[in-house]
């Protein structure tokens, strides 16, 4: 492994696609060498949300696999990462990852990810849920796994939209050890009681 760290990033076909397009945005501009898989229904779903080309997208990324090619280096545990990102994560992306039964390189990335006791985040993108869907994210809690859903937090004064997906990527990324420098913080940023003050 060369001395930059890699990072797997998973774009699923939930809404959001947004969120998995800066994020790689983000990590463009760090030391983090970036391997994306999305789905087929994600690249439907950024052409609905999106004026962006999965082609554009795809170009983000360091390096990008084809979500059919379960013999890519992101399926093997012997390829080291930092963990990854799965955003937005879609249910039926959740329920593949949590009962261990992967179809497409997404998921054996991500299950690849638990097996290794990497970090794994899944910015789940679903509302209202139902008792199937918590039980799944109970066994991906236990499995080692992170269910971050890309809740707004409103106590960082944020004024718009990108802020907010930023504010929601950069705590994201805080998770597998990566600070993009974008989140604000409490008590450092914003309200609390700064570090060392009384």
């Amino acid at each position: 492994m060369n001395d930059i760290p890699h990072l797997v990033v998973g774009i699923s076909g939930a809404s959001g696609v947004i969120y998995g397009i800066r994020l790689l945005e983000l990590l463009r501009g760090l030391p983090v060498e970036t391997h994306l898989v999305m789905s087929k229904a994600a690249e439907m779903t950024i052409a609905y949300e999106t004026d962006r080309k999965p082609a554009e997208v795809k170009r983000l990324a360091s390096v990008c696999h084809p979500v059919g090619d379960l013999g890519a280096s992101i399926s093997s545990g012997s390829f080291r990462t930092l963990g990854m990102i799965v955003a937005p994560c879609s249910v039926r992306t959740m329920s593949e990852i949590g009962t261990g039964v992967t179809a497409s390189l997404l998921t054996r990335a991500a299950d690849v990810t638990l097996k290794e006791r990497r970090r794994l985040v899944l910015l789940l993108r679903e509302t209202p849920l139902h008792t199937g869907h918590l039980r799944t994210m109970l066994a991906l809690s236990e499995a080692g796994g992170i269910v971050m859903p890309p809740v707004p937090a409103f106590y960082a004064g944020l004024s718009s939209i990108d802020e907010m997906i930023d504010q929601t990527l950069g705590r994201a990324l805080d998770l597998v050890g990566i600070d993009a420098g974008i989140a604000r913080r409490w008590g450092e940023d914003v309200g609390g009681t700064p570090a060392g003050r009384k």
